[in-house]
C-alpha cells in the first residue's frame, strides 16, 4: 500500500468524540460515516453509556445499543422490538408515513415468515451449487479485463459489476440493463441532499416509481408463464405474495435489490481496504493461498460491517441492560459497534484472516431477520478472492477511498487501486 493510502480514522475524530458532552453525542450523524470518524464515538459509548439516548438529530431522538450482547438481546426479541414499516421500519431514518412501504424485513410474524419463505429457495444450498460456476466464470472475466499497473476504481470495475451481474441473474433481469439495479439500489438508500445521488425525496420517489414500473412489466410476463426459479416469478406465483399491493411489491424489490447489492459489494471493497491496512495479513494470505479464504471471508464481513445498523421500535415499555425504554421509542442496534466490542471479540479493530472464531459477528443480524442471502454473499466473496489470488500478487490501494454519506449503508463510492501480477 502506498504510504498513508488508507487511514483508520482522522486524528481529530477521537478528540471530538471525547470532548463532546455524553448527552450530546449523535453517533448516527451521516457525516461521521462519510469521514470515517464514527469509531471513537462508539468506543466511548460502549465504555461509558452502552445504551445511549440521543435527544436531537436529523432523524429525531433515538436509542443507541452499542454492545454485542445487548444488540443480540434486541435482535432476537421480535415480540418486544418491532420491525414493522408502519412503525418506522428498519433504518434510523423515518420515511414519511405515506412512504413506509412494507417488505418482509420490515414486518413482524406471521406475515414476515410466509413472505420470507416464498423467496428463500432462490438462495438455498442447491441453487448455490448451480451459481458457483457462473460466479467463477464472471469473476474471472471481470478480473482478466482489468488494467494491470494502471490506477482504476475497484468499486465500479469489480465490486459493483460482479454483484450486479449476480443480482440480474437472481431476478432474471435483462442483463444489458443490469446497471439499472445498481442505480435503484443507490437511490433507495441515499439521503436526499444537494449534489447527492438524489437531491430531493420527490426525485427519489420518481426513480423508485420507474423501478416499480419496470418490475411490474416483468411480473406480468412471469405470471403468464409457469413458475420459475427467479425472484420475480417466485413472488408472482407465491401463495403469500401474489396479491401484494404495488407498495408492498416495491418494498420487497427494494429489500432484495439492496440486500443483494450494497452489502456484498461493500464487503468486496472492504476486504481490499483491510488487507492493505494490515499488510502482515496480506503476506499471510499470499503464503497460505486459497486455504486461508474460508476464514478470511467472515472476517471481512465482520471488519467491514456493510450495514452499520438496524432499527427496531419498542412495542411496550421495557428495558435494555437495565436502561428503561418507553413504548414507541426508536432503538438502533449498531452492528458496526457490536462487531468491535472488545468485551466479546479479541483485538476487534484488527483484521485477522485466521481469527479463531471468524463467524462471531453481527453483520448478518440474528433471529427471524437474519440475512436470507448470507451464504450467497459469502460464496461471492470466496470465489472472487480465489480468482484474485490466481492472477495478482497485490491489489494495492493507492489513495484514500471515498465513502458513502450514510449511517445505514457503510460503503464506498471509490477505491483507487493498482494491480500487480502474481
Amino acid at each position: 500500500m502506498a504510504d498513508g493510502a488508507v487511514s483508520f480514522y482522522p486524528d481529530e475524530a477521537r478528540e471530538r468524540a471525547y470532548a463532546t458532552p455524553l448527552e450530546d453525542l449523535n453517533p448516527g450523524d451521516p457525516d461521521l460515516f462519510l469521514t470515517n470518524s464514527f469509531w471513537p464515538y462508539f468506543e466511548r459509548l460502549r465504555a461509558e453509556k452502552p445504551v445511549h439516548w440521543c435527544k436531537d438529530s436529523e432523524f429525531g431522538p433515538y436509542w443507541s445499543v452499542t454492545r454485542y450482547d445487548d444488540i443480540m438481546a434486541v435482535d432476537t426479541n421480535h415480540a418486544v422490538f418491532s420491525s414493522e414499516a408502519a412503525l418506522g421500519g428498519i433504518t434510523i431514518r423515518d420515511a414519511r408515513t405515506e412512504l413506509r412501504r412494507p417488505s418482509f424485513i420490515a414486518m413482524d410474524p406471521p406475515r414476515h415468515d410466509v413472505q420470507r419463505k416464498t423467496v428463500s429457495p432462490a438462495v438455498a444450498p442447491a441453487n448455490l451449487m448451480l451459481f458457483e460456476p457462473i460466479i467463477r466464470e464472471r469473476a474471472g472475466r471481470i478480473l482478466d479485463e482489468l488494467p494491470v499497473g494502471e490506477t482504476f476504481n475497484w468499486v465500479d470495475r469489480v465490486s459493483i459489476e460482479l454483484t450486479t451481474q449476480m443480482l440480474a441473474t437472481l431476478f432474471d433481469f435483462p442483463f444489458d440493463e443490469r446497471r439499472k439495479l445498481t442505480r435503484w439500489s443507490d437511490v433507495a438508500t441515499a439521503l436526499p441532499m444537494p449534489g447527492g445521488i438524489v437531491e430531493t425525496e420527490e426525485a427519489r420517489q420518481a426513480e423508485l416509481m420507474e423501478c416499480l414500473g419496470y418490475f411490474t412489466r416483468l411480473w406480468n410476463e412471469r405470471i403468464a408463464r409457469p413458475p420459475a426459479g427467479d425472484l420475480v416469478s417466485m413472488m408472482a406465483h407465491g401463495e403469500h405474495t401474489r396479491n401484494m399491493t404495488p407498495d408492498e411489491y416495491l418494498g420487497n424489490l427494494t429489500l432484495l435489490i439492496v440486500g443483494g447489492n450494497d452489502t456484498t459489494r461493500n464487503s468486496m471493497t472492504g476486504g481490499v481496504v483491510a488487507l492493505n491496512m494490515f499488510p502482515a495479513e496480506y503476506d499471510k494470505l499470499r503464503a497460505g493461498g486459497a486455504a486461508m479464504i474460508p476464514d478470511m471471508v467472515p472476517e471481512i464481513i465482520r471488519w467491514q460491517t456493510p450495514l452499520a445498523h438496524m432499527r427496531r421500535t419498542a412495542l411496550v415499555d421495557t428495558e435494555i441492560a437495565g436502561q428503561p425504554i418507553a413504548k414507541g421509542d426508536k432503538v438502533i442496534m449498531w452492528y458496526v459497534s457490536g462487531n468491535r466490542d472488545e468485551r466479546v471479540i479479541e483485538d476487534p479493530d484488527a483484521f485477522i484472516i485466521d481469527r479463531a472464531r471468524p463467524r462471531q459477528h453481527l453483520s448478518f443480524g440474528f433471529g427471524i431477520h437474519r440475512c436470507v442471502g448470507n451464504r450467497l454473499a459469502e460464496l461471492q466473496l470466496k470465489i472472487v478472492w480465489e480468482e484474485i489470488l490466481k492472477r495478482f500478487s497485490f491489489v494495492e490501494v493507492v489513495g484514500e477511498p471515498t465513502r458513502v454519506r450514510s449511517s445505514f449503508v457503510k460503503g464506498y463510492e471509490t477505491l483507487p487501486v493498482r494491480l500487480h501480477r502474481a
